[in-house]
């Protein structure tokens, strides 16, 4: 355990020496205020909007910014210390490779973590200094779990760079292949869905289409932003569809917290048997 904290401190500190830390802070700080802000700019209107708009607001537009975050900040983990040399330093060290990838990981969820924690919760606090009082128990609660649910998908997309990063002997290759997964989980599965419902003229079994939304972890983290409003699902597209299923809010953030563990134990698998 202490060879895993010695790790993971090491990777956090790096972050906050290469400005990860800041700037994806000010960039989710800066998102939430100007959607919060601007999000009624079309309707000729702006100022603070309602709870349910900003919280939908940003999940559309945070499911594309924040897996491709976390892809970028650890899609180099391993691959890029093998083209170093330095990971085989770090294996002639006291540690086993778990520990080695279990710390990096660590150490990059506490980057991706604290920066969602504190970028979004300074934007809620300025949302709930300039907007309206009576909308602070909602606001509070839609903002924590929206926090919470937008962790689990970053901490998702960094188990799937270290797959990628384990997987791979070229840091040019891990970089594409960790777009195309982007692409796919963030525009090309939702598109398929569609076509698939087109295609059978909705003739899909409903809970054969649920089963397939929660093969997503985009998917999963929009459901759970819209299950907290009813009124808003007609904004949120294909997902609208999810939270018409009423899920459970703790089976779809359990299900966010299996797609953190799949890739990273698969990670894990990989790098014992990598040969360096």
């Amino acid at each position: 355990m202490r060879n895993l904290m010695i790790v993971a401190g090491k990777e956090f500190r790096d972050g906050l020496r290469n400005r990860w830390v800041l700037a994806i802070t000010l960039v989710f700080g800066l998102l939430a205020i100007g959607l919060a802000y601007f999000g009624a700019a079309a309707s000729g209107q702006v100022g603070f909007t309602r709870v349910s708009t900003t919280i939908v607001s940003l999940s559309s537009l945070a499911v594309f910014l924040i897996p491709l975050i976390a892809l970028m900040l650890a899609y180099d983990s391993i691959v890029g210390e093998d083209e170093q040399g330095t990971l085989l330093l770090l294996l002639t060290y006291p540690m086993s490779r778990v520990e080695i990838l279990a710390g990096k990981f660590l150490g990059h969820a506490a980057i991706l973590g604290v920066s969602t924690l504190v970028g979004f919760g300074v934007a809620g606090a300025v949302i709930a200094a300039f907007g309206s009082v009576e909308l602070l128990g909602e606001l509070v609660a839609a903002l924590a779990l929206f926090i919470l649910s937008a962790m689990l998908l970053g901490w998702a997309f960094i188990g799937f760079a270290y797959l990628i990063s384990v997987s791979v002997a070229e840091k040019s290759r891990a970089a594409g292949i960790a777009l195309v997964v982007w692409f796919f989980f963030v525009i090309v599965y939702d598109l398929a869905l569609l076509g698939v419902l087109v295609g059978t003229g909705g003739e899909v079994s409903e809970g054969l289409f649920h089963t397939l939304l929660l093969l997503n972890p985009t998917d999963i983290f929009r459901i759970v932003n819209l299950t907290f409003f009813e009124a808003a699902r007609t904004q949120a597209g294909l997902a609208s569809i999810g939270a018409d299923a009423a899920f459970h809010p703790a089976l779809l953030l359990g299900t966010l917290l299996a797609w953190v563990a799949v890739p990273l134990g698969l990670a894990l698998w990989i790098f014992r048997r990598r040969e360096i």
